[in-house]
């Protein structure tokens, strides 16, 4: 490639920044704003999760660690929602960037996004938050009951939507079953419970893929995701989006308070 390629000649305008990574968004842009982000089939800055999480939780005037902001959908919900201080932590390079360009875009300034991986900043003795959200993250993890214990130990809310493992429906989906390893049984706090590994396959050659960080992940059983969080300290826990016919795998959302 020639470097003038590079350069943009026409006049600026927003939509320029989206197509740097043009046929690598996931989401779609706030229907407002009339920008194209492509594919962009997720409604992740209108998304009804955030807003279900507002009511069970309330951002407005708290601080949120967000894990895996993957495009900065839910960074600019919870900013309108009235946040007072986001911090956004994204393991993508590619991801990262275009966190970045929605930040200028949307004007996120009570929004820090972070490149790195949000694992290894939960390790390291961070700070408290008022919410922690972790939306579309835990079945990217190699070890999910770790995560969330870690979830636990630094904020007294948390906000989930997650995937996980039922056995009987993955195994008779001929497009999901084959990309999981056979099941096994993990004891968590003295009980026990099945999980299974997924491997990414060739979905890792695409320049948007958004996962992990690893060639695989560990998804838990919806009872283990439960179960983890109550007994790590989450007294009060509610539940939506209960969706087990989901096409990418069964899902959930939760809501976990320490206290009422």
């Amino acid at each position: 490639m020639n470097i003038l390629d590079a350069y943009v000649t026409l006049p600026p305008e927003p939509q320029h920044a989206l197509d740097l990574f043009q046929n690598e968004w996931s989401s779609a842009m706030p229907s407002h704003s009339g920008l194209k982000s492509l594919p962009g089939a997720a409604g992740l800055f209108e998304d009804p999760r955030i807003i279900w999480a507002d009511d069970r939780l309330g951002f407005a005037g708290r601080t949120v660690l967000e894990l895996g902001p993957l495009e900065g959908g839910h960074s600019y919900m919870m900013q309108n929602l009235g946040a007072t201080a986001i911090t956004a932590i994204e393991a993508n390079s590619r991801a990262f960037l275009k966190c970045l360009i929605v930040k200028e875009l949307f004007k996120l300034e009570k929004v820090s996004f972070l490149l790195g991986d949000f694992n290894a900043y939960l390790m390291n003795n961070p700070p408290r938050f008022d919410i922690c959200v972790a939306s579309g993250v835990l079945y990217h993890c190699t070890d999910p009951v770790n995560t969330l214990n870690a979830i636990a130990r630094i904020s007294d809310r948390v906000f989930l939507w997650t995937h996980y493992y039922d056995e009987p429906i993955i195994r008779s989906n001929p497009v999901l079953g084959p990309f999981f390893d056979k099941p096994e049984s993990i004891t968590i706090y003295g009980q026990r419970f099945v999980s299974a590994s997924k491997r990414y396959k060739k979905a890792l050659d695409w320049q948007g893929f958004c996962g992990g960080t690893a060639e695989h992940a560990r998804w838990l059983s919806r009872d283990a995701i439960i179960h983890t969080l109550a007994t790590a300290g989450m007294a009060h826990i509610d539940i939506a989006f209960d969706d087990p016919t989901h096409p990418n795998g069964p899902a959930l959302a939760i809501s976990g308070r320490r206290h009422a």
